[in-house]
């Protein structure tokens, strides 16, 4: 299984296992798959419900060619990374500084799949998708030949935008975001300093919690305490891993109040 080592904004490099092409080929076709359900049983009900011609064309554009089209931005967006697919088979899009993918990020990578809709256009417009398979696979074919090339099995939209494919042991849920609950209502903040600190930075320490949770490396807690302690000016005494924890708990406190 190949590794790579990803640097973060404070100088630490953190390994992810790249995902297997079986996954990311499963994931696709997940979702594949479900384009397809979504294609079919919204076309009969606009079929039973409107009937068919000239007049049913914004309908078939807003509620069948859109959703299809930004299917992989949205899922991607509102999911941290990952598609239905890529959930289902516990892989997830990841920045290359170590962080969630941006915006701009994920515009790019859905751009630049443009091979995939041409299938989706002829399908619903023509009710003929054999050039769309063409274009589909003739697509596919270049990616897999890029990913194959590229050192961190890159397909082209990630390349262009900064991202990579990796594993994620566990299926994702609220506690792999940078986002915690923090119910105590007599909740004290240490340190309110950590709102100078981006989105991108809580990432990283939450990513860097879970690296040396998961290897039993706490080295790396210590060089990432040691440079947030630095760059807020907040001397502490906690251990490393409770200071960075308390500075994500301090951040959510703050951030879900503003």
């Amino acid at each position: 299984m190949q590794v790579i080592s990803i640097a973060t904004p404070f100088n630490i490099d953190i390994e992810f296992e790249v995902a297997e092409f079986h996954k990311r080929l499963l994931a696709y076709l997940i979702d594949f798959v479900i384009l397809i359900v979504y294609l079919f049983a919204i076309d009969k009900i606009l079929h039973i419900g409107v009937g068919s011609g000239e007049s049913t064309l914004g309908f078939r554009i807003l509620i069948l060619l859109l959703p299809m089209l930004g299917y992989t931005m949205l899922t991607e967006l509102f999911l941290n990374g990952q598609t239905l697919g890529k959930k289902i088979m516990n892989i997830k899009v990841v920045s290359l500084d170590g962080g969630e993918p941006t915006l701009g990020q994920t515009m790019l990578r859905w751009f630049l799949r443009f091979y995939e809709w041409g299938f989706i256009v002829f399908t619903i417009f023509w009710s003929n998708p054999f050039f769309g398979v063409a274009f589909l696979f003739m697509g596919g074919v270049v990616s897999i030949i890029i990913m194959v090339v590229s050192p961190k099995s890159q397909r082209l939209g990630d390349i262009v935008a900064g991202t990579v494919v990796v594993n994620t042991k566990s299926a994702l849920t609220v506690h792999d975001t940078i986002f915690m609950q923090v119910n105590e209502p007599d909740y004290k903040v240490t340190f309110p300093q950590v709102m100078k600190l981006s989105d991108r930075d809580i990432n990283t320490i939450k990513n860097v919690l879970t690296q040396a949770k998961k290897t039993n490396n706490f080295e790396m807690c210590n060089r990432v305490a040691f440079k947030v302690q630095d760059v807020l000016k907040i001397p502490s005494s906690m251990y490393a891993m409770e200071f960075l924890e308390k500075i994500m708990e301090d951040y959510n406190y703050l951030a879900t109040r503003e």
